[in-house]
C-alpha cells in the first residue's frame, strides 16, 4: 500500500497528476487509511492510457495542464489515424494492381524468370545432340567447344533466379 506521493513516483507522475487521476475516477482510490494498492493504480493507469491512444477515453482536463501528458493528444492521434488511413490505402491499391496484374512482386518476377531460365536450358542442352544428327560430318573438337559454351551459357541461365535482387537495386540505383 502506498500514499499518493509513493504512487506518483511510481508511476513517474506528480502529485496533482495523480490527484486529478484519483479525483476523475481514473485511479482506484484507498479505502480506510491502508493507502493506495500500486499495483491496480498501474494496472488502471495503463488502461486508461490504451485508451486515449485508442480514442476510446478523452483526456481529463486537469490532465491537460501537466507536464507530461500532451495537451494535443487528440489532433496527434487524428494525425496518426489519418496516416494509417493513408497508408492501409496505399497497400489495398498495390494489392488490386497485384490482382490486376499490373504490379509484380520480385518474388514473382523471380519464380518467372526462373521457369524461363530453366525452359531455356533445357533447350541449350539440345542444341549438341540436333548438330551431331543433322551434320555428322562436324568435327569433335567443334562439337566439343560448342558444348563448353553452352554450358557456360545454361549455367548463367540457372543463376538468373538468385541475381534477380541484385538486378532490382541496380535499376533502383540507375533509374530510379
Amino acid at each position: 500500500m502506498a500514499n499518493q506521493k509513493e504512487l506518483a513516483q511510481h508511476l513517474d507522475l506528480t502529485d496533482r497528476q495523480v490527484r486529478y487521476l484519483l479525483a476523475d475516477g481514473i485511479l482506484p482510490t484507498s479505502r480506510g487509511n491502508g493507502g493506495l494498492n500500486l499495483q491496480h493504480c498501474r494496472l488502471a493507469y495503463c488502461r486508461y492510457l490504451r485508451g486515449l491512444n485508442s480514442g476510446q477515453v478523452k483526456a481529463e482536463a486537469g490532465d491537460l495542464v501537466e507536464d507530461g501528458i500532451d495537451p494535443l493528444v487528440e489532433y496527434h492521434l487524428m494525425i496518426e489515424k489519418v496516416r494509417l488511413t493513408t497508408a492501409q490505402a496505399v497497400a489495398q491499391e498495390k494489392k488490386n494492381e497485384v490482382m490486376e496484374q499490373q504490379l509484380i512482386p520480385v518474388e514473382v518476377a523471380t519464380f518467372v524468370l526462373s521457369k524461363v531460365a530453366s525452359h531455356i536450358a533445357s533447350v541449350l542442352d539440345t542444341v549438341p545432340q540436333k548438330l551431331r544428327r543433322k551434320h555428322p560430318e562436324m568435327d569433335p573438337r567443334h562439337l566439343e567447344s560448342l558444348e563448353r559454351e553452352i554450358a557456360v551459357a545454361r549455367n548463367l541461365a540457372a543463376e538468373v533466379g538468385e541475381k534477380v535482387p541484385e538486378f532490382v537495386d541496380e535499376y533502383f540505383e540507375k533509374y530510379v
